[in-house]
């Protein structure tokens, strides 16, 4: 439920900062682009976003290179994609609407930051649990 809960967030966050029609995967990649402006390689989003299956980074990275919110370029040999300026406003239209709509929210829920940050670090664990489960079932 926090998984759909999330991606229902994200993609209706991104539509009120003017880019509807992405997915949650689309919306991943482009914060992930974008975050500390530097290019990216389809293998190092990947790893970040922990996503086995590149064609789908790789179709997510062609459908907002169209929308002109990313764009290819080269590192030697290695393709990579870099945020434009429209990526960039749209990713602060979103972190705007976030601040407003959903930390404001949690915060007003008066659960302790301390506290936050240890149901964090306990899910970044369960999903690591999930990994190896995973990876022990494939090879049954």
């Amino acid at each position: 439920m926090t998984v759909h809960a999330f991606h229902r967030w994200m993609v209706r966050g991104m539509a009120a900062a003017g880019m509807a029609d992405l997915s949650p995967l689309d919306v991943l990649v482009l914060h992930n682009v974008n975050h500390r402006a530097k290019p990216k390689r389809l293998a190092d989003i990947c790893l970040v976003l922990n996503i086995e299956d590149t064609h789908l980074v790789n179709y997510a990275l062609k459908k907002l290179e169209r929308l002109k919110l990313l764009r290819s370029g080269r590192k030697g040999k290695e393709k990579t994609v870099t945020v434009t300026p429209a990526g960039e406003e749209a990713c602060r239209r979103y972190a705007h609407i976030r601040e407003q709509l959903l930390v404001k929210s949690v915060l007003a829920t008066g659960l302790d930051p301390v506290r936050l940050s240890e149901i964090a670090a306990a899910m970044r664990s369960l999903s690591g649990q999930y990994d190896q489960a995973a990876r022990a079932a494939a090879s049954l």
